[in-house]
């Protein structure tokens, strides 16, 4: 019997949907499960397909052609590394063993290291597009070494995402650059859900507009340049009924998010690396005060807002505005998203290209977009580019939209609507264009009860650190 050419350990949704994309692109596959009922069921559900069921590493390992390629889909963290342990001894050098879970990247460069030791490659695969994505094409993000690239280059080029711009995957870079880059689109996707859900607040609760009227609202922004794969979902949402009353099944969710870890790592690590994220910090704690449903019910009836009803005078400038404020928020989640992963290139010398981030982010993906093309040529005008604010083309949209943005953020503080990212989006812009922040206030401070020293704003950019004595000048 001939060998497989691919191995996937691991037959939950994401694992089975990967295991027939690749089988579709004729590639031969073996498969793994840890519940051995389950290779039995997903074999017998696909007859006739190129796919072997294994029910041991060491029948699996038998049935894979060297250097063997094998994909875990598996949950991150101890069942990695109790997988990695349990298979190795079947393993061999030249082998390329790919994690596909969201593992933390610092998790993957430890792996990588002990694996390389052996002669093993390790790759830490970021896999975005979820159920559909992972059946008929993801955006991929691997990081290893090149030559474990260049063994599975053949199969995810294969079976990545297709748009005008290529296949929606690249060599990201050596050990956990993969998993670091994929950690970091989950955080901007954490930013990009919780403002277009400001933007429904702002619509829902300053116009009364209904189901239907956000359905239309959403359907029309997603033919212009907020065009994108979540724009298009929330359209589609609101038109859903719920078969139980007929009303509207999002009114019947509970205001309760939840999240899985990626988003916390990224605002973790944009600290460690001094990268300020302020539009994925607050829509991580946007999820953290919707879970506190019970405490808010209770504080609702406690604190009282502002006593002015909203009321808009024009519908359609408001609708407008909103749109600007979601369009130029979405970019400063996007510089400081593009930012923080330039800083762990840096930090870790990945040498990440960051045009090709965009790139395979253009199709497959959650944060999908138009204007990831319009970021796409930002990199490739300046590949160095410190932040995409500084890029002409996006300053001039940031601009043209500040009149808007300020006019929502405006209206939101005056009839107390809570648009955390919005806000902050709009802060991190006036932060970073002007010359002069009032820290120096800070410093003077620091140095003032703990001696921590600052340098004169008058000798130079590079001037000496100095200590004044100010409780006695």
């Amino acid at each position: 019997m001939a060998q497989a050419q691919f191995g996937m350990i691991g037959l939950g949704v994401m694992g089975e949907n990967l295991a027939l994309n690749v089988e579709e692109h004729g590639f031969s596959v073996a498969v793994w499960n840890l519940e051995g009922d389950w290779v039995d069921r997903f074999v017998n559900d696909h007859r006739g397909k190129k796919i072997t069921g294994t029910k041991t590493f060491e029948d699996f390992t038998r049935a894979l052609e060297r250097p063997r390629r094998i994909m875990m889909m598996i949950p991150a963290g101890s069942p990695v590394d109790q997988t990695i342990e349990k298979i190795s001894p079947f393993l061999e050098p030249g082998d390329v063993l790919i994690d596909g879970g969201n593992s933390f990247f610092k998790d993957t460069q430890e792996r990588t290291k002990r694996l390389e030791a052996k002669g093993i490659h390790f790759v830490g695969s970021g896999v975005s597009g979820g159920e559909e994505g992972a059946r008929f094409g993801p955006s991929l993000m691997p990081g290893g070494s090149d030559q474990s690239w260049q063994a599975i280059k053949p199969v995810f080029e294969a079976i990545a995402a297709k748009s005008d711009s290529g296949s929606c995957v690249t060599h990201v870079g050596p050990d956990g650059a993969g998993h670091y880059v994929k950690m970091v689109h989950n955080g901007i996707e954490y930013g990009d859900m919780e403002l277009i859900a400001e933007a429904y607040e702002m619509l829902r609760r300053g116009l009364g507009a209904n189901a239907d009227e956000l359905a239309a609202i959403f359907d029309d922004w997603n033919r212009g340049p907020l065009e994108s794969f979540l724009i298009e979902i929330t359209a589609h949402i609101f038109r859903v009924k719920d078969p139980k009353s007929g009303a509207p099944l999002v009114d019947k969710v509970l205001d309760k998010a939840g999240q899985k870890g990626t988003g916390k790592w990224t605002a973790q690590v944009a600290l460690d690396l001094a990268v300020p994220v302020p539009t994925i910090a607050a829509a991580i704690d946007a999820r953290v005060l919707s879970s506190m449903k019970e405490e808010r019910v209770t504080a609702s009836k406690v604190l009282r807002g502002p006593d002015a009803s909203a009321r808009v005078d024009d519908h359609k400038q408001f609708v407008a505005d909103v749109h600007d404020a979601l369009y130029a928020s979405k970019i400063c989640s996007y510089a400081q998203g593009m930012s923080l992963i330039q800083a762990g290139s840096r930090e870790w010398k990945w040498n990440v290209n960051m045009r090709e981030m965009a790139r395979i982010w253009k199709a497959g993906c959650i944060i999908r977009a138009r204007f990831l093309d319009s970021i796409m040529r930002a990199y490739e005008r300046r590949p160095d580019l410190p932040n995409l604010l500084l890029d002409d083309d996006f300053a001039q949209r940031v601009t043209s939209s500040q009149a808007a943005w300020r006019r929502t953020a405006s209206f939101a503080q005056m009839h107390g609507i809570s648009i955390p990212a919005m806000s902050s989006s709009l802060a991190y812009l006036d932060a970073y264009r002007t010359a002069e922040l009032p820290q120096n206030l800070t410093q003077a401070q620091r140095d003032d009860f703990g001696a921590h020293t600052y340098q004169r704003n008058d000798e130079g950019p590079d001037a000496p650190f100095v200590h004044s004595d100010w409780a006695h000048l």
